[in-house]
């Protein structure tokens, strides 16, 4: 972990492409680079090998475009397995490394990885496609009367690169805003799960003792929680199963790490509050609910003028369902008897209420400029750009007011999310 550099910014899907090759041209009798598939717009999946070891293990860059923590978190290991022989004979992998598993949407968020301190910029520049449309959310799924079998040509690639290595050990490399580090483990291993539970640390980032990312996640030590299965999430949002299921086949061991860009302490403190947890949990789900009503109300009077069928329609479209389906799930499965929330709790409900205001009116918005810029600016395409700017701007101040606190530095991000790698590879 201390040999991770002191990264300033986040590659280009270029440039990461262009540190994968002087990889290659560095040490050609250790490292291969090949293509494995095409992603939707046509832009190569390309898988970087190293090393020549007994058992196979498989490492995804990106699996969401606005998540390239594991971008950088590659090309470190890349380098630690390259410069030293004798981590990769004790490890005994040979390593298969897809550092982009999403190129499109990624260049859709190039506009903030040259300054991911910045939240409006990452606001202003953000792209996330909905559930059903994500290369971690869209392998094969049957599950009682549903299934899922729209796989995107990005997932399918994955697929066929685990088919062909039938992996021991597969890690999907996440990151969140203002949250604490966790992680997902598809084993119950107590062992691996609380030395996870120590990495953060280590670099004094909090772990997340908020609300669990997934309702219903089983803890197994702190902010390490067993993997949900594909048949409880996918099914419940209309998409697919997940990376983890499709390791499953192999029996592998599967990691998921998440680190964030935005560290506050709040979100590992359990002290007491003096406001009770069902509170807490109704105004965040009132304020979602508040969200949704605008953004519906403002795509309602835009619809018929939209021409542009853009990523970011799409997502904002499918977005709204995914949110408005969580929310009428949030008022369903209202907490049991009430108890005090805790500053964690307190402090992730408040943040998840500004993530999604500023993801979603961020591609609101640029849905709209998709539509100014082809040359369809219509009255209530105006309109509504000139409203939700402001609005814009409303909810970037109040998220900045609630949550000062600076950006994580990319050198302990990658730090942690390098040392998971190694220690779950290790075990």
């Amino acid at each position: 972990m201390s040999r991770v550099p002191g990264y300033t910014a986040f590659p280009s899907v270029d440039a990461l492409h262009a540190e994968l090759d002087a990889a290659a041209a560095a040490h050609p009798d250790l490292v291969r680079i090949r293509h494995i598939g095409t992603s939707r717009l046509g832009e190569p999946l390309r898988v970087l090998t190293v090393g020549d070891g007994p058992a196979d293990a498989v490492v995804i860059g990106g699996p969401h475009p606005n998540e390239p923590v594991g971008f950088r978190t590659v090309t470190a290991l890349i380098t630690l397995l390259c410069q030293d022989a004798a981590l990769r004979a004790r490890l005994g992998y040979r390593w298969h490394f897809l550092a982009c598993a999403d190129p499109d949407g990624a260049r859709l968020n190039e506009g903030w990885y040259g300054r991911p301190g910045d939240r409006r910029a990452y606001a202003e520049h953000f792209y996330r496609p909905d559930l059903a449309d994500q290369v971690e959310w869209t392998f094969p799924l049957s599950a009682g009367d549903y299934r899922f079998d729209r796989t995107l040509p990005e997932t399918a690639a994955l697929m066929r690169l685990m088919d062909e290595v039938e992996p021991s050990f597969v890690c999907s490399l996440h990151n969140g805003e203002h949250q604490g580090a966790f992680f997902y483990l598809n084993r119950d291993d107590a062992t691996l799960a609380h030395r996870l539970a120590e990495l953060p640390g280590l670099e004094g980032l909090p772990l997340h003792h908020g609300e669990p990312e997934l309702p219903g996640s089983q803890p197994i030590a702190p902010a390490v929680h067993a993997t949900p299965s594909g048949a409880r999430v996918g099914a419940a949002f209309g998409a697919g199963a997940s990376s983890a299921d499709y390791a499953a086949r192999f029996g592998a061991l599967h990691l998921v790490t998440e680190v964030p860009m935005w560290a506050d302490e709040r979100v590992s403190d359990r002290t007491e509050t003096g406001t009770g947890h069902q509170e807490i949990v109704a105004a965040a789900t009132a304020a979602r609910r508040e969200l949704i009503d605008t953004l519906e109300t403002a795509l309602s009077s835009v619809a018929e003028d939209l021409t542009v069928r853009s990523p970011f329609r799409r997502s904002t479209e499918a977005t709204l369902r995914t949110f408005r389906t969580l929310t009428e799930q949030a008022d369903e499965s209202l907490p049991g008897p009430d108890r005090p929330a805790t500053v964690a709790e307190r402090f992730d409900h408040r943040q998840s209420v500004h993530l999604f205001r500023l993801r979603l009116l961020g591609t609101f918005l640029r849905m709209l400029d998709a539509e100014i810029a082809a040359g369809n600016p219509t009255p209530a395409i105006r309109t509504q750009r000139r409203l939700l700017a402001e609005r814009f701007d409303r909810w970037v101040q109040e998220a900045e007011t609630d949550s000062p606190s600076s950006a994580t530095e990319i050198r302990k991000l990658v730090a942690v999310q390098l040392g998971a790698v190694l220690l779950a590879a290790a075990s």
